[in-house]
């Protein structure tokens, strides 16, 4: 027995029905805890307590929050000014609302603990922060304000909530208007705001690039690799040794290909496919990188940190250095490689795996292909591009074949492809935008998607079989609450999305109601709520499946170069290769450690994509700024309270303020999503097309503002006056946050449109389905 069985034994003792809070001196007796274990005891009892998995009342007996009305886990606050407890038990509760007056200085993704409530009308919990377990914001990244003897730090991200008083001891040299990196010494205490320190100086507001380092910064991404890191990979072999190919299958006279973007460097999956009769073997290869990135390394320490590549729009801040990720790991054509393989053969008419394999083996990639390649052969039938890979060409087919089949049976079991249009920004050598293009998505991409969906799956059913702890990748049931408001939404378009109180929501059912929108002009929006409507999906060991994919299994095995936890899996693999049998011993220290990365590597990835999204809306809002005046015919994308946006056919979206609209005063209903004139009935609704002008961009908020074309020269003032207001507060301390507009001076409010209490931005972005 020890420290994890002390505490597990604590655990699962509380959890039973007749559990009743006990003292510390009752739970060493009705556990029991053996007298040699007492040490053990009382440090688990205080890591469980300062974990916020049990709590100590007034009367020094422990109970579990659940039971407590207490509810335990991370908190989400938003620009607006509220938050969300999104509770660590696995969607078994639902997220709990914290209105602003009850945050009690938490703040943006703090671990905490509330006393829940039922909200109004009985439906959704509301609740009051009381504890904050952990704090997750150290560092904070803002604009330096100063104000007489002492200053502030203005947060970039708003949804920060407040302000770092800086005391003047704690300036070290900075100015005014300068963005900076600062460390909190002091977290808030009730009304007291959380006071900090300036450790790192990024430039002056306004200096050429400095948006994206703010944004590398507060999402706490590293920019380089310590000197050490570096070291250790350039003494890592360029080529594969003798001894390497022990234990492997030599798959190097196959013609196994790579299929990436143009741009691609990190080349870590590779496919074939064969025809057998009525079935398809399919191969998919992936670069064997724990090979050469061995547990506990300095490599692998520093990997494990990041969690992830990140891919920001002007660069991409690896998770291995280029010596390997480019390199010995990279797939690149007609070199030896190592990898770690999973050969299936797919029923030809059902794509069911019937059998599979998993292996070490050594490939060398015959072609090196693109998207474009694959799909001039596949789709375009380009006679140039069939003679130039004739020797591949029918296994293109093949391949196309088998990715159709796979789909049709993912589409059977009812997984849900919301098919979202993505933006790549266009950077000239100077990195400013020069164009935005939709990114193609087509046959060629789909193949690579469903080879990689099928390995991802078959690997995890396969350690769930083999009962060896795994790290999976799962997507949790919907909240009812939010599938509940996606009914009422679906329902505005005579779509039935039946929920019940009784039953879970399966897939099939969302993915039905959702294919009835297809083609229709509010298609991109419903998609975009129902997407938002669902959990994000994280890595954890307990197995509860994936929701998005309608899958019982699935796992994260086709991309180690990119992502930590596939590292992880590829290390499980080969240890199961080797010894297939754990012992209670290995069980102990191996669950536990997987659970911290895990948790980990979530975490990564959300600060990762978080900054992918918010390079992509910089660039975006640069490029806007050369447009500013210009009139563009867009689409009506969403309907709020304070105005409508539209989205032009480059992917960009602006606001069109409710105060801007002085024909007449509009009405938000809710139900419906239209904005609707009280005298004339004019309506604006979601999928109607306008024409707007570029009023002007924010590049501090990475926001657009639009005005109706033709709007008179009062409503454009009156806009402009509103926009202004609502800056107010917070530009005035920051001072220099680059704004562009056409107006040099506001003038008086005038207008009729009327509005709420407003919100100048929700969260409206879609995911890449890069996330699954």
């Amino acid at each position: 027995m020890n420290l994890n069985d002390v505490k597990t034994s604590i655990m699962e003792f509380m959890q039973k029905q007749t559990y009743a809070p006990l003292d510390a001196e009752a739970l060493i007796v009705n556990i029991p805890i053996p007298g040699e274990m007492l040490k053990e005891f009382w440090q688990g009892l205080q890591e469980l307590e300062t974990n916020g998995n049990i709590v100590k009342t007034h009367f020094n007996t422990y109970g579990l929050p659940e039971k407590m009305g207490l509810v335990v886990g991370r908190f989400q606050l938003t620009s607006k000014g509220f938050g969300f407890v999104i509770p660590d038990n696995k969607g078994e509760k639902p997220d709990v609302f914290v209105p602003p007056n009850s945050l009690n200085g938490a703040m943006n993704n703090d671990r905490v603990m509330a006393r829940v409530a039922m909200g109004r009308g009985g439906l959704k919990p509301e609740g009051e922060i009381i504890r904050i377990i952990i704090h997750a914001n150290a560092r904070i990244v803002g604009t330096f304000v100063p104000s007489g003897d002492f200053g502030f730090v203005v947060p970039d991200d708003k949804r920060i909530g407040q302000d770092i008083y800086i005391a003047s001891k704690n300036f070290n040299g900075v100015k005014v208007n300068q963005k900076v990196v600062a460390e909190i010494v002091t977290w808030p205490e009730g009304r007291r705001s959380a006071e900090g320190k300036i450790v790192e100086i990024l430039g002056t507001v306004g200096d050429v690039g400095l948006e994206i380092i703010s944004i590398i910064k507060q999402n706490d991404l590293p920019l380089e690799f310590p000197k050490a890191v570096l070291e250790a990979a350039n003494k890592v072999p360029k080529e594969i040794k003798a001894a390497d190919l022990k234990g492997r299958r030599d798959k190097r006279k196959f013609p196994i290909v790579t299929v990436d973007g143009e741009d691609a460097k990190d080349l870590d999956d590779a496919v074939y496919v064969e025809r057998q009769g009525n079935d398809f073997l399919l191969g998919v290869y992936i670069a064997d990188v724990s090979n050469y990135v061995h547990e506990d390394s300095i490599i692998d320490k520093e990997a494990s940190e990041r969690g992830t590549s990140v891919y920001l729009v002007d660069r991409v801040l690896p998770m291995l250095p280029e010596k390997l990720s480019n390199g010995i790991c990279s797939l690149n054509a007609g070199e030896d490689r190592l990898t770690m393989s999973c050969e299936m053969l797919v029923d030809g008419k059902t794509g069911i795996v019937k059998s599979y394999e998993i292996f070490p083996a050594v490939i060398r990639v015959l072609h090196r292909l693109t998207y474009t390649i694959v799909r001039e052969i596949v789709a375009d039938d380009n006679a140039e591009m069939k003679e130039k890979y004739a020797d591949i060409v029918p296994m293109l087919k093949d391949m196309e074949k088998l990715c159709k089949v796979l789909r049709a049976k993912r589409v059977a079991r009812g997984a849900i492809d919301f098919d979202l249009p993505e933006q790549k920004v266009i950077l000239d050598d100077q990195k400013k935008p020069v164009e935005i293009v939709q990114r193609v998505r087509s046959i060629a991409e789909s193949i690579i998607e469903e080879f990689m969906l099928a390995a991802n799956e078959t690997v995890a059913e396969h350690m769930t079989k083999q009962k060896w702890p795994f790290v999976y990748r799962v997507h949790d049931i919907p909240n009812e609450g939010k599938m509940t408001d996606l009914a009422k939404l679906l329902h505005n378009f005579a779509i039935n999305l039946p929920i019940s109180a009784d039953e879970d929501i399966k897939p099939l059912a969302v993915q039905q109601a959702l294919l009835q929108m297809a083609g229709r002009p509010e298609e991109k929006l419903v998609n975009t709520v129902a997407l938002r409507s669902l959990k994000q999906a994280v890595y954890q060991t307990d197995n509860i499946g994936h929701f998005g994919l309608a899958a019982e299994y699935y796992t994260h095995f086709t991309s180690p170069i990119r992502r930590y936890p596939d590292l992880i899996v590829h290390r499980l693999l080969r240890a199961w290769m080797q010894n297939p049998v754990l012992k209670e011993k290995q069980l102990e220290t191996l669950v536990p450690k997987l659970d911290e990365i895990a948790q980990h590597s979530s975490i990564r990835e959300r600060a990762a994509a978080e900054a992918e999204r918010a390079t992509v809306d910089l660039k975006k809002a640069e490029y806007m700024v050369g447009l500013i005046g210009e009139e563009f015919e867009g689409t009506i994308s969403g309907v709020t309270a304070f105005g409508m946006f539209v989205e032009l056919e480059n992917g960009v979206e602006g606001l069109v303020h409710i105060s801007s609209l002085t024909d007449d005063y509009y009405e938000f209903v809710e139900e419906q999503y239209y904005l609707i004139g009280e005298h004339l009935k004019k309506v604006y609704r979601l999928g109607d097309k306008v024409k707007i002008e570029v009023l002007q961009v924010s590049i501090a908020d990475r926001a657009v503002d639009f005005i109706l074309a033709g709007a008179t020269v009062a409503a454009r003032t009156h806009l402009k006056a509103q926009i202004d207001y609502r800056r107010e507060n917070v530009e005035s301390k920051r001072k220099g946050g680059a704004y562009f507009s056409t107006e040099k001076k506001p003038g008086k409010a005038v207008g009729k449109g009327k509005h709420k209490k407003e919100n100048r931005r929700d969260s409206r972005k879609g995911k890449s389905k890069k996330g699954r």
